[in-house]
């Protein structure tokens, strides 16, 4: 009886310490990845504000986070604008994160503007969506796409699917749910980003962090 109560000990303790062993190195590893992974988030980053702003040379001239009431889930929601200029020191506009709730998980859009509002271009930053039907997101809107919203102006244009006669842009084939929710944060990044504008010229508050 002894020796199996001994062998038992033995057994937890292999184990343990195993976990303890195992524990370590994912920690370690998870340690040594981080930079380059951040590193190239923020190297993507870099390259979408510069696609969506229409290409070309351009300085970031401040990164502002605003944050807006809590939605019906319970979450904030959380914008970043991204604010550019040509190397002349003329402002471009301005590039947009936003996130909404696709068919299979969040749906994460950077949305270029130019100073009138209009959609300079858009880039998918993350998105679960299903392959090869709502992740055509990536290009079904752009401007040689079924469902092209560039040149538009989410102030007067009405970004919406056409279906039920709710807009005029033609959602994915057999996609209908991650087109509203495209197009629900295209229009959102719009109205964060008109609103800070507004406060900007007015002087107003608003819950707003300078990065």
């Amino acid at each position: 009886m002894k020796k199996l109560e001994s062998s038992l000990t033995n057994m937890v303790l292999v184990l343990v310490a195993s976990a303890l062993v195992m524990g370590g190195v994912l920690a370690l590893v998870n340690h040594i990845t981080e930079g380059p992974i951040n590193e190239q988030k923020e190297k993507s980053l870099a390259d979408g504000i510069q696609a969506v702003m229409g290409g070309g040379q351009l300085t970031v001239t401040a990164n502002d986070t605003i944050v807006k009431d809590v939605d019906k889930d319970g979450k904030d929601d959380i914008f970043i604008v991204h604010r550019a200029s040509d190397a002349k020191g003329q402002q471009l506009g301005a590039a947009v994160e936003s996130t909404t709730q696709g068919f299979g998980g969040d749906l994460k859009i950077l949305t270029g503007f130019d100073p009138e509002g209009n959609i300079l271009g858009y880039a998918v930053l993350e998105t679960t969506e299903t392959p090869g039907l709502g992740a055509k997101a990536d290009q079904w809107f752009q401007a040689d796409g079924k469902g092209s919203i560039i040149g538009k102006n989410p102030s007067e244009d009405k970004l919406a699917v056409t279906k039920g006669g709710e807009g005029e842009i033609d959602a994915i084939t057999a996609s209908t749910i991650t087109s509203r929710a495209f197009l629900k944060a295209v229009n959102q990044a719009y109205s964060a980003l008109s609103e800070k504008d507004t406060d900007a010229q007015t002087g107003a508050t608003q819950k707003a962090v300078k990065q």
